[in-house]
């Protein structure tokens, strides 16, 4: 049986705010703040936005006003050029002010272009060289078993990083000690910085769950915008008995819920024009859910 999300998941506690809305909310704000610097990896905070709204909303435990809870479970952001929809989610959640979105990428700001734990109140580990947000979970997912913790990590990663060999030998580790408090979570939007992800080391879309269990994870693959079904597998990673690290790859749509951006060739770091910002936003606003 699935668990429920834990009572404490919320960051304002009795919010009956729906996940669709959390996950507009969580694009809107991203959108926000890339019009602040005029850029960003705004087509990644836009496709991944459905599955932050589940892992803060839904499957994690923590204490907005208290991010050193030691009872909370762990978010890391491998993908540290990911921060802008990290950001946006940590708003959403009540850990950083609103205000502070329009200090986006300045300097002495707590809300630089790539994620730093030692700037950013809530941020966990510094992501940037990709390949070692894995590898850093499991040495925290090992700490947190060795001192009794409930606890589970979440590692968010991208496709890109299933080509990094330090990334298989953290899913290795992890297997070899038994990490069922770990939970990976890959976004597979199949684009990096030259092209298709899937063009680049035989990494075929919808195919990795095998991979992963020929590894010994349990793994369940699943479309990252649709969120019936990112509810259901972190509630079954969660809820799984078995001994082992479980992973979840959210095959994603880049730029998800504006159309234009979507139809972009390219969409790994997108060029926004002055007015397409307010272009973008305003047909958010057209479909905002309830």
């Amino acid at each position: 049986m699935p668990v429920s999300a834990p009572s404490n998941t919320l960051a304002n506690a009795g919010s009956n705010t729906s996940l669709a809305r959390r996950a507009w909310n969580i694009r809107r704000t991203a959108l926000r703040m890339g019009e602040v610097q005029g850029q960003g990896y705004i087509g990644q905070a836009l496709g991944v936005a459905d599955v932050l709204a589940v892992t803060h909303f839904h499957a994690m435990t923590y204490r907005a006003a208290d991010p050193e809870w030691e009872g909370r479970d762990r978010f890391y952001l491998s993908i540290g050029h990911y921060a802008i929809a990290a950001y946006s989610a940590m708003i959403e959640a009540g850990m950083l002010p609103e205000a502070e979105l329009d200090t986006y990428g300045m300097d002495d700001s707590r809300l630089p272009m790539s994620g730093m734990a030692s700037y950013t109140p809530g941020m966990e580990i510094t992501g940037g060289s990709l390949g070692h947000g894995l590898g850093i979970a499991v040495g925290a997912a090992l700490g947190l078993k060795r001192k009794k913790s409930k606890s589970f990590i979440y590692n968010l990663m991208s496709d890109g990083e299933l080509g990094e060999g330090s990334t298989w030998e953290a899913v290795m580790s992890a297997v070899q000690w038994n990490l069922d408090n770990l939970i990976c979570v890959v976004d597979f939007n199949d684009q990096q910085a030259d092209g298709p992800s899937t063009n680049a080391l035989a990494t075929p879309r919808y195919s990795e769950a095998p991979k992963w269990e020929a590894f010994g994870w349990h793994a369940q693959e699943v479309d990252g915008n649709d969120l019936d079904a990112l509810v259901a597998a972190f509630d079954a990673a969660r809820a799984l008995p078995d001994p082992k690290p479980r992973v979840i790859i959210c095959n994603t749509k880049m730029c998800k819920g504006v159309p234009f951006l979507e139809a972009r060739e390219s969409t790994h770091f997108i060029r926004v024009e002055a007015d397409e910002w307010a272009k973008a936003i305003a047909h958010l606003d057209t479909e905002c859910p309830a």
